[in-house]
């Protein structure tokens, strides 16, 4: 049986690995807010269902690290950060992270097709959002 307490710690482990917060980690393996938060405060043990979108959602996680604790997370040969996307530059636009452009000028450079149609509103933030459920958010 599974321990509630300690399964939810290794899903804390497993946030703090990826760098994610409770709705991101939801969003990534689509599954209820709510549920996430019952699962974290130790009131509802976990579905199968659940356990199974970790594991594959997220590869590293090794599913009886995930439900008995035994073994260890991350896996030896990772860093402490997972490392970022991959990115394809003939889909994917450069961002100010892989530029010496600053933010301005790349929010600058965009073609008046992508601006919305009211041009006097200023932008107040980019966010980035990748698969594995990292993000970046750029304020010009």
């Amino acid at each position: 049986m599974v321990n509630s307490k300690e399964f939810a710690s290794r899903i804390e482990k497993i946030l703090e690995f990826y760098g994610l917060s409770a709705t991101a980690f939801s969003d990534a393996i689509d599954f209820n807010r709510s549920t996430i938060s019952h699962i974290l405060s130790g009131r509802n043990k976990p579905s199968l269902d659940f356990v199974m979108k970790v594991v594959q959602e997220f590869p590293e996680v090794e599913l009886y690290w995930l439900l008995k604790g035994k073994g260890t997370f991350p896996p030896s040969e990772m860093t402490a950060t997972p490392s970022q996307p991959e990115t394809n530059s003939e889909t994917n636009p450069p961002d100010a992270a892989t530029t010496n452009a600053p933010l301005s000028e790349i929010v600058n450079s965009a073609t008046t097709a992508d601006a919305p149609a009211a041009t006097s509103e200023a932008i107040e933030r980019i966010v980035v959002f990748y698969k594995n459920g990292q993000f970046k958010s750029y304020h010009p």
